[in-house]
């Protein structure tokens, strides 16, 4: 009975990951997820109480995947600046790749507080990755460097989707190369 429900969940979580990627937020409802799963609506709500939780849980699972893939990224470069340019690159690369829509779109929901600081966590272990990186390169606040290459990775992302929305997806390549370029040698470019 436990693997079953396992797998019922693990089904819902799939489908949840191919809803946002089809539709984003608007797509993702309980009528949506019984159908893709052969669920009944009512068993959807015994495993999860809202959309925010569906995409909270998403998180939870794929949170850790997504940083495990960026710190891989890292951990192939020889110097502090190339190891900043893959956390810079690697989550830009992740957050336009439509499976990670759900932790994209854990911002776009109202989230209980306990919820919310669950991912502030997550997101400081991610942060957490390049501050040695930011030593390395001589920051005397390296945590505070990293908070604030966090606002320019995610500056750069809410850049990347409406460019996309707008018709100009070409563009990635572009607002990637800008983030880097500020990260690494602030406004003065490189």
């Amino acid at each position: 009975m436990a693997e079953h429900r396992q797998l019922q969940r693990a089904a819902l979580l799939d489908a949840a990951r191919s809803l946002l990627t089809e539709g984003g937020m608007e797509a993702l409802t309980f009528p949506a997820l019984a159908a893709r799963t052969g669920l009944a609506r009512s068993s959807v709500y015994e495993y999860f109480r809202s959309r925010a939780a569906v995409v909270e849980v998403l998180c939870e699972v794929d949170f850790p995947l997504w940083a495990a893939e960026i710190e891989a990224g890292m951990e192939s470069c020889d110097t502090a600046a190339g190891r900043v340019e893959a956390y810079v690159r690697g989550q830009l690369a992740l957050a336009g790749d439509p499976r990670h829509r759900a932790v994209a779109a854990i911002s776009a929901l109202e989230l209980d507080e306990a919820a919310r600081e669950r991912i502030r966590a997550a997101h400081g272990k991610l942060v957490g990755l390049v501050v040695q990186a930011l030593e390395d390169l001589g920051h005397d606040q390296p945590r505070l460097a990293a908070a604030l290459l966090q606002g320019i990775v995610e500056a750069a992302v809410r850049q990347t989707e409406q460019r996309a929305g707008a018709g100009r997806a070409e563009e990635p390549d572009v607002i990637a190369d800008a983030a880097v370029a500020l990260a690494l040698h602030g406004l003065g470019g490189s």
